[in-house]
């Protein structure tokens, strides 16, 4: 027990030390998993053989995470993506396997060997792919959307070459371990309900397990987690989680289909279920601690011994195969319409060998269709192509995007052809509703935004826009800034608004310049560069969450908006104030011992006027929240039962 507590540790600090040291670096975290795992195995020889072990445990984080896929996804999407999911896919993996087939051939290796290395090599890493997508925010990308239709083809094509592999077998291989086979099978059979029934008895009992998922999924499901949900206790609804996906999974393998399949299944399935986001909250802290897991048994997996006994054949073999799928992949983007910065992303994400491939060459030592010493080179080779992908992922964002985003911008920005009187730089969430508001008034404005997405999503519900970067001078020349009478900036990029701003006013000081702010020394570096109205993001919806919350307590709904202003009113009395010291601060600390203390001595000020009483004091901004004064109903009675003069 002692030595699994040890080895238990030993993962984990490392893990916690490489990780956001990695993170920090700007490495991922998958690539801080991996040097974990070299870092604690062939380095310092911290873990050893258990490795191997750990690693097939770690494998069911895969199976969980195609589980929250599944949840993503609804059937209606999943039914959308058809094209890609069955001809982008396909193509890959059949055009890839059969180069690799044959240069395969070209180094003497049989026909049946070849086209197994070619079955191995073409598969991809959902492990690393989709954690670095989910990361970076490229889930939902053009290029990401297209990487996981060719993934999860890629998985569903792992169940009939588990079933093809056992036909490649080598009668010399089969003759070699025959007696040693047969022992193994005495002392470790395989549990299965499919092992010797024929062709068609198999077929109707994998159909059966895929109905019962989909049918249990969608009927069952939603009285069994109503019935645990009631009991309160949320270790059970966490255990019941748990048992779903474990379930599924040893259904799936109890019939020999992939149990990653059968999993991402039963998560679409239950993906319009009112207890996916419970489910997803449930299982997401077990598939992140196993797929690290998988990592570091990855990086702890590499032999270096075998690595420097052949070196230059492992190494070149390595590149060739990642330039190799990288070439089918960026000449599959052409023929699938994959364009720009998303062409790149589709290519080089999937360039890697995958996990899938460790599965496959441990099944092909086993059915003797590979010899052992030849697969632990390739799994080095697959090893190797997983540490690098990181890299690849690193060059895509520091190299490729920068000057891709920046080729677009300059030479695809839209012709603008009318022009207004007030010009909106971004509409995202923010820029989106101001342009609403100008337009319902009959404002005239001209909308840019450097997000074709965001464009073409406002040319669908018939908001003019245009696609192009606001601080092109020559755009917004173009788009009439001389006779414009205001310039609204709400692009989401600080940096770039602080620069517009200070150009629109170093060029147009006439011009009325109007800032969305991102927080308080985003404002003041707005206001530094000359912005005449800057509104923070979150100021106001922050302050009427405030007073909703005052309500929800109980406090009076009269007393709640009072409180409100109050905050609003000294907040705008020492605005100034605050300012001043912040521009007297240097350049690397603004927010000085001086304006510390003077935000310190607000806060109490703050809280001493809440504790007021104001009722003789009320803001304009309080007279409709104002009530009547006291004797007010008795007062309009008496008025109304007295006589008119004109009754009398």
């Amino acid at each position: 027990m002692t030595a699994y507590f040890i080895q238990a540790f030993i993962y984990l600090f490392a893990a916690v030390i490489a990780v956001p040291l990695a993170k920090r670096a700007g490495l991922g975290s998958v690539l801080g998993y991996l040097i974990a795992g070299v870092v604690i195995g062939p380095v310092i020889g911290l873990v050893g053989e258990e490795a191997n072990s750990i690693q097939h445990f770690a494998e069911f984080g895969v199976v969980m995470m195609l589980f929250l896929v599944g949840l993503e996804l609804e059937p209606k999407m999943l039914w959308n993506m058809r094209n890609k999911l069955i001809g982008l896919g396909g193509l890959q993996l059949g055009l890839t396997t059969g180069a690799v087939m044959l240069i395969a051939m070209l180094f003497e290796f049989s026909w049946s060997v070849s086209l197994t290395i070619g079955l191995v090599f073409a598969l991809s890493s959902t492990a690393i792919v989709l954690q670095t997508f989910n990361e970076k925010g490229l889930s939902k990308s053009e290029g990401g959307q297209s990487a996981f239709s060719v993934l999860l083809f890629q998985d569903i094509a792992v169940i009939p070459m588990l079933a093809l592999i056992p036909l490649l077998a080598l009668p010399e291989l089969v003759e070699q371990a025959q007696n040693l086979t047969s022992v193994a099978a005495e002392q470790h059979p395989e549990l299965s309900l499919v092992a010797g029934l024929p062709s068609w008895a198999y077929a109707l009992v994998v159909i059966a397990s895929i109905i019962s998922v989909v049918v249990g999924g969608h009927y069952l499901s939603r009285p069994l987690f109503s019935f645990i949900a009631k009991s309160g206790l949320r270790e059970i609804f966490t255990a019941s989680a748990l048992m779903l996906v474990i379930g599924i999974a040893a259904l799936m393998s109890l019939v020999g289909l992939s149990p990653a399949l059968g999993t991402f299944l039963a998560g679409v399935v239950l993906a319009n279920s009112e207890f996916r986001h419970e489910l997803e909250s449930n299982i997401e802290p077990f598939k992140g601690l196993l797929l690290g897991l998988f990592f570091i048994t990855v990086g702890a997996g590499i032999d270096f011994s075998i690595l420097f006994s052949d070196f230059g054949f492992i190494i070149s073999a390595t590149l060739a195969l990642m330039l190799l799928k990288a070439l089918v992949l960026y000449l599959l983007s052409f023929i699938f319409n994959i364009k720009g910065s998303a062409r790149w992303l589709f290519a080089l994400s999937l360039a890697q060998a995958g996990e899938f491939g460790f599965v496959l060459l441990s099944f092909t030592v086993q059915n003797h269709v590979i010899p052992s010493d030849l697969a632990q080179t390739l799994s080095l080779v697959v090893a190797l192509s997983m540490f690098l992908t990181p890299a690849l992922f690193i060059l895509f964002d520091k190299v490729i995007l920068p000057r891709f985003e920046q080729t677009e911008n300059e030479q695809q920005a839209d012709k603008i052809e009318e022009q207004g009187s007030v010009i909106i730089a971004g509409v995202g969430r923010f820029g989106q509703i101001v342009n609403r508001m100008l337009v319902t008034n009959g404002v005239k404005t001209v909308v840019l935004d450097h997000s074709i997405t965001q464009i073409e999503l406002l040319r669908r519900i018939n908001t003019k826009s245009y696609f192009g970067d606001a601080t092109n001078h020559q755009l917004i020349h173009t788009a009439g800034i001389e006779e414009a009478s205001l310039f609204i900036v709400a692009i989401d990029d600080h940096p770039r608004a602080v620069e517009l701003v200070s150009y629109l006013k170093r060029s147009y000081p006439k011009l009325t310049v109007l800032a969305r702010a991102f927080d308080r020394g985003h404002s003041y570096l707005l206001r530094s560069a000359g912005a005449d109205i800057i509104v923070s993001e979150t100021y106001h919806s922050a302050l009427e969450l405030g007073r909703e919350a005052l309500v929800g307590l109980g406090m009076h709904k009269f007393k709640a908006e009072q409180q409100k202003a109050i905050f609003d009113e000294i907040e705008l009395a020492h605005k100034d104030e605050l300012y001043h010291l912040w521009s007297k601060g240097s350049e690397d600390d603004k927010f000085t011992t001086h304006f510390r203390d003077l935000f310190m001595e607000l806060e109490n000020v703050l809280g001493s006027e809440m504790k007021s009483d104001r009722s003789d004091s009320h803001s304009l901004s309080e007279r409709g929240w104002t009530p009547p004064p006291k004797g007010y109903a008795d007062h309009f009675e008496q008025e109304s039962l007295e006589p008119k003069a004109e009754d009398k």
